[in-house]
């Protein structure tokens, strides 16, 4: 039997400090499998990976730390501030995430996990959108994401403005999703958006692979 039958992959992206992550843990506890690119991120950058190799073979030893493990704040020190740099990290990185996001695809099917949500912050950057048949992006005003940034990662405004220049506007965001969270109120009325929309999946879901039920 084909694991993959009756599988359908939902991505969830949006803006840095719009409460995608909120929005995530709902859609969580809504009975949706998880595969989290940031981890997968984390994972394949640590200390003696084949993708850590190929960035420090790019940037040089001086993103690393002394135990050889990568300075994430380094790197991202000359990749949030160089579009350039940013564009080449991620053409090297890219390709392993990719390769595990359908390992670990594989791996939720053949657990009887078939509704499978995609949390990617650069789903479209990374193609990942490819294995997707729904598209939610979570967003917010400027301002909002900026403060929540701040507090999140405890770091200045101005690297705070830089992760939020490197990805797309939000016309972007609205233009290429099937669904939009506007999230400026953090939990205040988030919970209940969620559940309307994982409801909405779930009979669509329903509807689509209702001969193998």
């Amino acid at each position: 039997m084909n694991h993959l039958e009756g599988v359908m992959v939902v991505g969830l992206t949006g803006q840095t400090g719009s409460g995608k992550t909120t929005a995530c843990r709902k859609f969580m506890e809504n009975g949706f499998a998880v595969i989290n690119a940031d981890e997968i991120a984390r994972n394949i950058m640590k200390r003696d990976s084949v993708c850590l190799r190929e960035v420090t073979d790019f940037f040089g030893t001086e993103i690393l730390n002394e135990d050889k493990s990568l300075n994430r704040q380094g790197l991202a020190d000359i990749v949030f501030n160089n579009p350039k740099k940013l564009e080449q990290l991620n053409s090297i990185m890219y390709p392993h995430i990719t390769s595990e996001i359908l390992s670990l695809i594989r791996v939720n099917s053949a657990e009887g996990k078939k509704l499978i949500l995609l949390d990617a912050p650069t789903l479209f950057e990374s193609r990942a959108d490819d294995f997707c048949e729904i598209i939610i992006s979570v967003i917010a005003d400027e301002a909002t994401r900026l403060q929540r940034i701040i507090e999140r990662d405890h770091i200045t405004a101005e690297q705070a403005q830089a992760r939020m220049s490197a990805q797309h506007n939000e016309k972007f965001f609205v233009d290429n999703s099937d669904f939009i969270i506007r999230n400026n109120d953090g939990m205040s009325g988030l919970d209940e958006i969620v559940n309307e929309m994982s409801d909405k999946i779930k009979c669509y879901y329903s509807n689509k692979f209702k001969d193998l039920e």
